[in-house]
């Protein structure tokens, strides 16, 4: 054996071949889909238990941080600067419901009046803005108003470390900065989609009796004897359904964002995407639960 054949010898010994050891993981077919099917899986735990957390540690919330819950409903009612100037949530929820209720209006008295039952205008005012328009628009404009808003300020807390600094002074931050938001959105839902409800009415009426020129006694005698109570009271239950969907997906997002600034907006887009989602679900689950079977529905008004 030459001294060359030796000392290469007794390098390879000591430091290696330099050649890359194979991998340990075997590759397999599908094992890219099946990496991304796990991962998603451990964030849709991740956010089921924070989910939970958060709406376990509401009834704490109000009794820990009542000022801090009342400052939330004035903010996500009003809003804050330019916002509030207009009117904050209330206006441009009240402002999305007005223009749906005059589509059904034009829609609905244009229609009816191809076959002779224009006078049934008033018929699809209370039964379409209850149990359909309103309560979706309310939906989709609470995840765009008052949800993103709390991604944004929570992400912004986040990635300027001051829920570190909550942790640090012994404040739990899940309860003080999401429980708090949850109670608080749901609270001011109900001013909010009121005004909703009520402009919704108000733009059908308008539009089919103003507009059109229809009797106001016509409209009103077919609008009162399809708006049944119960109709508004599930009505109201899904748009406090979908609120408190919203605000426990959009603090999860926001507690939960990382990457800086552009991390935060990132965060923001897809808390909108999934919170319209699940309002979509919970609307469609309500009204299969409550009108799936007989519909509550009578032709004849009784």
């Amino acid at each position: 054996m030459t001294a060359e054949s030796e000392a290469l010898r007794k390098y390879v010994a000591r430091f290696g071949s330099g050649t890359p050891e194979p991998d340990d993981e075997t590759y397999f077919p599908g094992r890219q889909f099946l990496s991304g099917v796990v991962e998603a899986i451990r964030t849709l735990g991740a956010q089921t238990a924070f989910i939970g957390n958060s709406l376990g540690s509401t009834v704490d919330a109000v009794r820990r941080y009542p000022g801090e819950v009342l400052r939330l409903i004035a903010v996500l009612g009003m809003g804050t600067g330019a916002l509030a100037v207009i009117g904050g949530t209330v206006v441009i929820v009240g402002f999305l419901t007005l223009t749906t209720g005059a589509l059904i209006a034009v829609q609905g008295y244009n229609t009816l009046s191809n076959v002779g039952i224009e006078a049934l205008t008033g018929f699809l005012g209370a039964f379409l803005n209850v149990r359909f328009i309103v309560p979706a628009t309310a939906g989709v404009a609470l995840a765009a108003t008052i949800g993103a808003g709390a991604t944004a300020q929570l992400g912004a807390m986040r990635i300027n470390e001051e829920i570190d600094a909550l942790e640090a002074m012994a404040i739990r931050p899940i309860t003080y900065l999401a429980s708090t938001r949850i109670v608080a959105g749901v609270v001011a839902v109900i001013p909010i989609y009121t005004t909703a409800m009520l402009m919704g009415f108000l733009a059908t009426r308008f539009g089919t009796t103003i507009v059109y020129g229809q009797s106001r006694g016509v409209y009103d005698h077919y609008f009162s004897s399809f708006l049944h109570p119960t109709d508004l009271i599930w009505s109201f239950t899904e748009a406090l359904s979908m609120a408190a969907a919203v605000m426990a997906i959009h603090t999860y997002y926001g507690y939960n964002a990382t990457g800086g600034p552009a991390g935060v907006g990132e965060a923001v887009g897809r808390a909108v995407r999934s919170s319209i989602t699940a309002g979509v679900f919970i609307l469609l689950t309500i009204t299969l639960s409550v009108y799936g079977q007989s519909g509550n529905f009578h032709l004849s008004g009784g």
